[in-house]
């Protein structure tokens, strides 16, 4: 039986209620004594197995066959350790497991039947054993002994004695014991059943007093069996002794769960710590015995940690020593303690393996005695040796061990205590030697010890523990069993009341015959009750109980002097009698009620109907009585004490509010003087402005039309309303993207700017509700801010307004809160439900818009036939496929063209023309021409049309293909000649008689190119202002491939003449939409869109490194930039950046630049590892008054990377401030531009940065921002340029390979090698006025709007990097609105070009009728239709006259058009005062970011300007100017268009010369780095000759528009001079060609200088005239053909 393994067995309980209500699942599986556990969070996983001695199913109820109960358990562990006992070995049992897992039922079990544990069950049955084999030479005794270990003190439970720690000692033959642990004797189960219980209830009346629970400390009850065999024959007596420890361990905790602080935090560790001990314990006894280490000899290694806890040190023996040891591991079968169960598991695996070698304890107390005997004498002889054999008698005689009587022999033996203390201190180690001669007397005491000595013992202590317990309040039952409070039938005595009702009555004090004395437990006299407390005196009172003769007993209370003592509510001061019933209060807090059992017998007897009191004697009654006889009115005193604090509150509130208004006061006198002080220093002559009366300034007539312009463009400005409307609501749409994703919607939501054009006209839904009357007065289209919906699920697109989306999201929240509660199942269902509840779903239709295509109808008017074949074109300006439509006028008894089979014919529609009907719509729709028909007077409109009077030319097919919803003059000025208007248009269209009927036939033929991912295509199309009546053709199916969908759907339509059609068919076009299935889901995945794709096309362009905002300062102090007024003057800076290196001759030579990206300003630096480097900048623009230079302030470096992008909002450590070594204005020879360089060191090293000290890696480059601020004359700030370098560092003598352009420039011999070892950078520099701080303007700018898309959702971090869109939704939004304008515009030239080629071909002979001017002029207004948005205005209606020969008016009105066209192009796109160019004006954001963004140069300056976006002067106003000659030239500034801040020629000299006096403004510099644009327009050699120069110089020039790069030769890599298109004028004449007798030449001027350039050949020239300005280049164009058209007639 030696060395037998540690039996293990497990138990599973079953779930609790917290487990039940989280809908836990089993994860324990039990098949023999095999258990396994799954894991929850990996069910795939292979499930772990263990086997033990026993698996114990105890998960379900008795009613399960494989139901192991209490029983059962016992049965195969108990009996078996039982039997072990009595065999004579040391047994243990105990129960290992986490909180709550079931180790208290398995080893303490339930009162009930059935449900005893372990414990009980092993106790009762070891009595009933004894009580069947006891014989004559047979005798048992057992001893119990009841410990807790508590924080790692051991206290005793059975011996109230023993409140404080007891020490653990280890003796070299008990091994590890508790001293002064009382073990007390029993005879039968009920004794150690009430030892049990009372130790329990110690227990729990110290964890009251000390504010200690059961469950933070381990119990131990140990049962010391002895069996005692007499031998009659050899008269022999035998023991054999067996320790039954039964070990109740707590529970282990978890800090974060209990919330533990303070004290409870420490017991808590303590717990941990000895049940960590435990584990590791386990651990290293099962590492010990398993195979590999089992037949090696012990290391040092091998070491057992008993020591680190006090639980695993008494139970050293039982775990790994002479023990027979079971452990029980309680399981939770729980899947959310997967955990902990599977560490439990492991632990009991373990403890399979620990075998314990337990022997027979015989005879043990024989061997003891001996052996300890033996000690004694070593040690004896030992002190004896050092002469110290005396201390020996002397320290007995001082314990007691010998007592005496004599007092003469007590003085001797204390007056020798202090010579003992010194010569102990003189003998090395005498003093450990006594120790441990005493302990081992005190053990052979212990061990002599009779068994009748240990009765009396134990009943000593018991009646010691019964006079402590009846002390502190707490009455044993009269038999001296049970505890508890028992009320005593005839004894007087006190009970407690307290504010708690069930701590109420809990103490009993019992008041004895004689006087019973209360007190504090340190007076002198010994206190019968002992209280605490503040009030409590040392003696407070003293309770005295007399009988009398008659046998009643009367108590009388007594109270010490300055004692505060009440009965009833009363102090008393004297004695008093009690009654049954009386209150007592002793102090302030110690309540008692008097009870006298006989007395309230007696009243009983005498009055036996007495009522029961109304109000119960409690605690609350007798302090209520306390307060009502001390005359403290409670209500009245706690409503005094409010009314002080209340006052108090109000006193201090009005203190702090004076204090803060005083500080406010403060702050604001302080900012108005420092404003006062900013503005004297910076507008020094603004106050004196302020002082001096402002005459009423009288306005010229160009000054209100431009006035007049300009509040009609801002009135009706709405982008930064949209902006705002972004920044408010990002958050919403954050959140609602993230509840989408939480929830597994599949469901993206995007802001989305829509603007109602003719491509994509808002639904009603969309519209604001007072959409319909503001649509009356806004002259340009409406733009809202939506939210596009897109349903990845069902493949559909949705769009919601703001307001909805906030509807809808307050769902979403319900919606989400509601998911944790309602099943998983359940919202999968919800899933599938598209329509209804669910907030995230609208309702899609089966067909979605393809795109829409428009047909006009000016042909019905001649009336000639046309096959349109028109784009198909989506809302987003994306062309879908195309469309062939065929519209001819027919007679209304003509049938349909026979197209074969599959022909769709309808029936002939009526369609009825209003005219208010129309006017309506008119006026609603196309306003765009000016401002609306009620708000326009007869003066604007004189001033828009040039004369405004009644022509009498009938409508050619230039004028009546203008296409656009002008409303001519004519029908808005009430004239007289307006009601002869009738009679020639009747004249003129005999088939369009008013009040005639006029049939007409529209016929679908085939639609092409439309994608394969719309299956079934149908289309419908009506006229624009009837929406309700629409004509459908059937849906066809596309499969993307074969021959186009043929619709031939012939659809006859029958009008009754009116005005409003005959208007319509002129200008107004069929809207045609198509529709088609969707089937594939176009969306990708959430989280991806984070920009959407609209401009496809820009994805091949090159890479551009991106443009970097300045880096700051380091010694300027931080100004606040003074807002911008009006723009005084821009100019365009080229800039030359080198990084000069140190040769070995001590000259600072260029680094050499790479600049194979084939981009302009852009290279790489190559440089040298650790060499003394220089950056050099040199400044070039054209020479001007304005700009000065005075000084560079500051250069420095920063933001060192090795990506193009830098993350600038991360603040940078490694800024390096240059040291400035020259600067100043340089003059090179043959260049009368202005130059300014400055040098300045730079030491790379300085950055600390590894990217600059180490060679740079293959194919990686490192990139730098350098910022220079330079201060400059007449500026409030320093102006600042910024570039970014990209450099490559080789080692130090690393020969440097040249590059290919500097090859090919060495082999050219054109260029030095300096030259080209240059980076450039173009920028534009804005000089602006101060702006006025009071200014609307100013007031607008410092408006902030909270940008709401930084702020953190719920969920956020599930959007991976999603945002909102913000500003660039604008600027896309408004390029895509340009697209659409563009597409429109070529849809009407297209058809004019059509019916044009129609008419000539129909009417050859008839030309002169359609075009009654000359054939020079209708090209002219035709050219102005084709390129002009204000075509419109530029083409008046006109008359029918006689066509023989053309009149004055005709000839009057051919001039009218030509001016016109030149100075719609003039105000358009050239550098005027009104400025339309991007470049110039910056009319919108858009037109300044189109420009720099490197996608958008295709449409260069001559299409930037947003017509269709926003105001521009599609509106604005013609000065009546002298009429001349028409010329065919691109003058970019007229005499009455001059700017008007560098001429000013309006004004008069006497202005202008007191102007001149005024001192000079300070201005506010802003430099803007120019992207490049990737687009080449065209390049190659042109030959250049400026005014005061030598000759003809050739150059290579690079178009890139808006500006020209010129190069030295087509191998130069550096940029030598730029031109900004924006600002030039490009002329070309034939006259001067002939004067000056060089052909092929054109001229461009700017501001500052005219150049004359020569090409190769006439087509090159008309080439580079194109590239330079194609309005030009087609104008000319046109008139060649005209030409050549007019040579060909002669």
């Amino acid at each position: 039986m030696a060395g037998a393994s540690v039996k293990v067995a497990v138990r599973v309980r079953p779930f609790n209620s917290r487990e039940m209500s989280r809908e836990s699942k089993c994860i324990i599986q039990m098949s023999g004594s095999t258990t396994t556990i799954l894991n929850p969070k990996q069910p795939k996983e292979t499930p772990k197995s263990f086997s033990f001695d026993y698996s114990y199913w105890s998960h379900t109820t008795p009613a399960d066959i494989n139901y192991a109960s209490q029983k059962q358990v016992y049965r195969d562990i108990g009996e078996e350790m039982l039997q072990h006992a009595f065999e004579g070995y040391n047994v243990c049992i105990f129960a290992y497991g986490q909180t709550g897992a079931g180790k208290s039922y398995t080893m303490m079990g339930k009162q009930e039947k059935d449900q005893q544990g372990i414990i009980p069950q092993l106790c009762e049955d070891l009595f009933s054993r004894i009580n069947d084999t006891t014989n004559d030479n047979m005798s048992y005794s057992v001893e119990v002994s009841y410990m807790e270990i508590y924080c790692e003190r051991v206290r005793d439970l059975l011996n109230p004695k023993n409140k404080g720690n007891l020490r653990v000692r280890e003796h070299p033959l008990m091994g590890p014991y508790v001293e002064d642990l009382s073990k007390l004797a029993v005879t039968s189960y009920n004794d150690i059943q009430d030892l049990m219980d009372s130790g329990n209830k110690a227990r729990t009346v110290a964890a009251t007093n000390m504010n200690e629970t059961s469950s933070r400390s381990h119990a131990v009850f140990n049962i010391i069996f002895t069996q005692k065999r007499h031998d009659a024959e050899t008269d022999i007596t035998t023991e054999k002794v067996s320790k039954i420890s039964l070990v109740d361990l707590a529970g282990s905790e978890r800090a974060d769960s209990t919330g533990a602080k303070g004290t409870r935090l420490k017991e808590g560790a303590n717990i941990n710590k000895s049940l960590t001990t435990l584990g590791k314990v386990i651990s290293a006894l099962a590492e010990m015995d398993s195979g590999p280490n089992k037949n090696k000899k012990k290391k040092k290694t091998d070491f057992i940690p008993y020591r680190d806890s006090v639980l695993t040190w008494l139970l050293r023996e039982n775990l790994g020593g002479n023990s027979r040891t079971a452990m029980v591991a309680a399981l939770s079968p729980a899947d959310i303690n997967y955990d902990e169960t599977l560490s439990t598991l492991r632990y009991a695996d373990r403890a399979k393996q620990i075998r314990c070698n337990a022997v027979i304890n015989e005879d043990p107390n024989n061997k003891l005695i001996r052996e300890l005997k033996d000690e004694v004498a070593r040690l004896r002889d030992l002190l004896y040796a050092q002469g110290l054999g005396d201390i020996i008698d002397m320290t007995n005689a001082i314990a007691g061990i010998s007592p005496s009587s004599s007092l003469s022999a007590l003085s001797s033996r204390a007056a020798s205590v202090a010579s003992l203390h010194e010569r102990i201190m003189f003998a090395p180690g005498s003093e450990e030697a006594i120790e441990r001669l005493k302990e081992t007397e005190k053990i052979i005491a212990e061990l002599n010890e009779t068994w009748e000595e240990k009765l009396r013992r134990t009943e000593a202590i018991r009646m010691e523990r019964e006079a402590l317990l009846a002390e502190m309040g707490v009455a044993m039952r009269e038999d001296g069993g049970t505890l508890g409070v028992f009320s005593p039938k005839k004894t007087p005595h006190l009970v407690n009341l307290n504010e708690d009702p069930l701590m109420s009555e809990c103490l009993l004090y019992y008041i004895k015959d004689g006087i019973t004395r209360v007190g504090r437990e340190d007076a002198e006299k010994r206190q019968d009750i002992v209280l605490s407390g503040h009030f409590i005196k040392e003696e407070h009172c003293l309770f005295r109980s007399d009988t009398k003769s008659g046998g009643e007993v009367i108590v009388t209370l007594e109270p010490c002097e300055g004692a505060d003592t009440y009965v009833n509510g009363k102090k008393v001061t004297e004695p008093s009698i009690l009654r049954s019933g009386n209150r007592i209060i002793m102090g302030k807090s110690h309540v008692f009620r008097f009870n006298h059992p006989e007395q309230a017998r007696q009243e009983r007897e005498r009055t036996p109907c007495a009522e029961t009191p109304a109000e119960p004697v409690d605690w609350a009654f007798a302090q209520r009585e306390l307060l009502e006889k001390q005359g403290i009115d409670m209500k009245q005193e706690m409503e005094q004490r409010l009314q002080e604090l209340e006052d108090q509150y109000r006193r201090e509130r009005e203190e702090a509010n004076y204090l803060l208004e005083q500080q406010r006061l403060d702050y604001e006198s302080k900012l108005e003087a420092l404003q006062k002080q900013m503005d004297s220093r910076y507008y020094p002559e603004a106050n004196e402005e302020e002082e001096e009366p402002e005459d009423e300034v009288q306005w010229t007539e160009r000054e209100f039309e431009l006035a007049l312009w300009a509040f009609r463009k801002w009135k009706w400005y709405q982008f930064t309303s949209l902006r705002d409307l972004l920044w408010g609501n990002a958050i919403f749409l954050k959140e609602a993207n993230a509840i989408s994703v939480e929830l597994k919607k599949k469901v993206q939501f995007q802001f989305v700017l829509l603007t109602d054009t003719l491509y994509s006209p808002l639904p009603p839904d969309l519209l604001p509700p007072d959409a319909a009357k503001d649509r009356e007065k806004r002259p340009f289209p409406r733009t809202i801010v939506a939210v596009e919906v897109q349903d990845q699920k069902n493949g559909a697109t949705h769009y919601w307004t703001l307001e909805k989306l906030r509807q809808r999201l307050d769902l979403m929240r319900e919606m989400y809160d509601r998911a944790a509660e309602v099943p998983s199942s359940v919202i999968e269902d919800c899933d599938n439900v598209v329509t209804g509840g669910d907030p995230f779903y609208d309702r899609f239709p089966w067909f979605r818009l393809v795109g829409r295509a428009f047909v006009y109808l000016s042909n019905l008017l001649y009336p000639v036939p046309l096959v349109h074949r028109v784009a198909i074109v989506s809302e987003k300006g994306e062309v879908k496929g195309f469309l062939r439509v065929a519209v001819q006028a027919i007679s209304a008894d003509e049938e349909a063209p026979d197209y074969g089979s599959g022909v769709r014919q309808s029936g002939t529609a009526k369609i009825s023309f209003d005219d208010q009907h129309f006017e309506k719509f008119q006026s609603e729709s196309c306003p765009a021409v000016g401002m609306s028909r009620s708000g326009t007077s007869q003066e604007e409109l004189r001033i828009v049309e040039g004369q405004g009077q009644v022509s009498d030319v009938g409508p050619s097919a230039d004028e009546v293909n203008n296409n656009t919803c002008a409303v001519t003059p004519e029908d808005l000025l009430d004239s007289p000649e307006k009601p002869s208007q009738d009679g020639p248009l009747e004249v003129a269209l005999d088939h369009l008689k008013l009040g005639s009927i006029f049939t007409f036939r529209v016929t679908v033929l085939q639609a092409s190119s439309i994608s394969a991912e719309y299956a079934d295509i149908f289309c419908q199309f009506n006229f624009i202002h009837r929406h309700d009546e629409a004509f459908s053709t059937e849906p066809l199916k596309n499969t993307g491939r074969g021959p186009p969908l043929g619709f031939y759907h012939v659809q006859n339509i029958a009008v009754e003449v009116t005005k409003s059609f005959i208007e319509y068919i002129k200008s107004q076009p069929i809207v045609f939409e198509v529709f088609g299935h969707y089937q594939q889901h176009p969306f990708p995945p959430l989280c991806k869109d984070v920009l959407s794709p609209l401009r496809p096309s820009r994805r091949h362009f090159p890479r551009v490194m991106p443009l970097s905002k300045p880096v700051p300062a380091t010694k300027l102090s931080t100004m606040t930039r003074p807002s911008a007024g009006p723009c005084q003057c821009k100019y365009d800076l080229m800039v030359f950046f080198e990084i000069c290196e140190l040769e070995a001759n001590g000259d600072y030579i260029p680094a050499v630049v790479d600049h194979r990206g084939g981009m302009p300003c852009h290279g790489t630096f190559l440089l040298h590892q650790g060499i003394q480097r220089r950056i050099s900048v040199t400044l070039v623009h054209e020479t001007g008054s304005l700009i000065r230079w005075k000084e560079v302030r500051e250069l420095v470096v920063g933001r060192i990377r090795n990506t193009p992008e830098a993350d600038e909002s991360l603040i940078d450590p490694n800024i390096l401030s240059l040291n400035i070594l020259s600067s100043g204005y340089i003059h090179p020879s043959q260049d009368d531009r202005t130059f300014y360089q400055f040098e300045a060191a730079w030491d790379s090293s300085m950055h600390n940065s590894l990217l600059l000290n180490r060679v740079t890696p293959y194919r990686e480059k490192i990139y730098i921002t350098l910022s220079a601020y330079i201060e400059m004359e007449n500026c409030t700030q320093p102006a600042v340029i910024t570039k970014d370098f990209c450099m490559v560092f080789y080692s130090r003598d690393a020969k440097l390979p040249a590059s290919r352009s500097i090859r090919n420039l060495f082999g050219s011999g054109s260029l030095r090698a300096s030259e080209s070892n240059r980076v450039t950078g173009v920028y534009e520099l804005s000089l602006c006025r101060v702006a006025d701080a009071g200014s609307p303007g100013m007031q607008r700018r410092r408006r902030r709007v909270l940008d709401t898309s930084v702020a953190y959702v719920r969920g956020e971090e599930n959007l991976a990097g999603w945002r909102p869109r913000s500003d660039s939704l604008i600027l896309d939004h408004q390029w895509e609105l340009e697209k659409l304008s563009l597409l429109q515009e070529v849809e009407k030239t297209r058809h004019y070009l059509l019916l044009r080629e129609k008419l000539e071909t129909t009417h050859r002979l008839g030309m002169e009728t359609l075009s009654p001017c000359s054939s020079e002029d209708s090209e002219s207004r035709s050219t102005s239709c084709i390129s002009s948005p204000l075509s419109a205005d530029g083409a008046p209606e006109s008359r029918t006259s006689p066509p023989e020969t053309p009149s004055e008016r005709q000839k009057e009105l051919a001039v009218k058009c030509l001016r016109l066209l030149t100075h719609t192009f003039n105000r358009e796109y050239s550098h005027s005062h009104v400025c339309i160019s991007a470049s110039e004006s910056k009319l919108s954001e858009m037109s300044v970011t189109l420009m720099r963004d490197p996608s958008m140069p295709a449409l260069g300056v001559t299409t930037l300007t947003p017509s269709s976006t926003c105001p521009s002067l599609v509106e604005g106003c013609y000065n009546a100017m002298e009429v001349r000659p028409p010329q065919v030239s691109s003058r970019a500034e007229s005499p009455d268009l001059e700017p008007v801040i560098e001429g000013e020629q309006k004004k008069s000299p006497a202005r202008r010369s007191e102007e001149e006096k005024e001192p000079q403004r300070l201005l506010v510099p802003d430099i803007q780095e120019i992207r490049v644009s990737p687009i080449v327009s065209k390049k190659g050699y042109l030959h250049f000759l400026e005014p005061h120069t030598n000759g003809w110089v050739k150059r290579f020039v690079v178009v890139r528009r808006p500006y020209v790069y010129i190069y030295n030769s087509d191998k130069d890599a550096v940029e030598r001079a730029i031109l900004n298109l924006s600002k030039a004028q490009v002329e070309y004449s034939e006259d001067q060609q002939a004067m000056l007798k060089t052909p092929n030449t054109f001229a461009v001027c700017t501001e500052h200088r005219g150049i004359l350039l020569q090409a190769s050949s006439d087509k090159d020239m008309h080439d580079w005239l194109y590239a330079f300005n194609p309005l030009l280049a087609g104008s000319i164009r046109s008139k060649l053909s005209r030409r050549r058209t007019a040579q060909m007639r002669i």
